[in-house]
């Protein structure tokens, strides 16, 4: 059973760390979030509808029948004193009026990178970039298979040579959760090496 950290909050001892779940269309974010969040994820998915086909490609997704709309939200207890929050964005352009809110306090970011579609997270690392806010990219393995390794992408995806990209399946646990840490290592990295300058 999870720890029920209300009783932590009304004490004030209690410490909370945001983490966005960003990138493409269908990249897996959803499936992230759902696949560690201890609590039953708040997700605010759509039916695709004709119309909405017009607007958003379902190329290499056309399997995919919902959208998120909004963003998910899902909660994982490090212990009775930290809580970790997940926000996932939506994926299409139109909804991305919606980051800037959800960045606002992040920690850091998670972009979910599907290779089948890999430009599609080209915003999400641009944002990231340009919000200076820590990020690692994870490559999410459709049916457990990779096409290309992880240095091409980091290629492909012009990163910086300190963003960590990582190959996981989002459906998951274990495989969510190291990406989870990674991100952790990552923003901890980058903040003590600003202190240090």
């Amino acid at each position: 059973m999870a720890y029920d950290a209300s009783n932590e909050a009304a004490a004030g001892s209690l410490m909370t760390i945001k983490i966005l779940v960003a990138g493409g269309f269908g990249a897996g974010k959803t499936t992230l979030v759902g696949s560690v969040s201890e609590i039953l994820p708040l997700r605010t998915e759509e039916t695709l509808t004709e119309r909405s086909e017009m607007v958003d490609s379902l190329y290499g997704v056309e399997q995919k029948s919902t959208t998120t709309v909004a963003m998910d939200f899902g909660r994982i207890t490090i212990r009775k004193d930290l809580v970790v929050y997940l926000f996932g964005t939506p994926g299409q352009q139109r909804f991305w009026f919606i980051w800037d809110d959800l960045s606002y306090g992040a920690l850091g970011a998670v972009v979910m990178a599907d290779e089948r579609r890999l430009a599609d997270c080209f915003p999400s690392v641009d944002y990231f970039e340009a919000k200076s806010l820590p990020f690692v990219v994870a490559v999410n393995c459709f049916e457990g298979m990779r096409h290309h390794s992880l240095e091409s992408i980091t290629q492909a995806l012009n990163l910086a040579p300190d963003v960590p990209v990582i190959a996981c399946d989002a459906r998951r646990r274990d495989s969510s959760r190291d990406v989870l840490v990674a991100l952790a290592e990552h923003a901890i990295a980058r903040h003590q090496g600003r202190r240090a300058a």
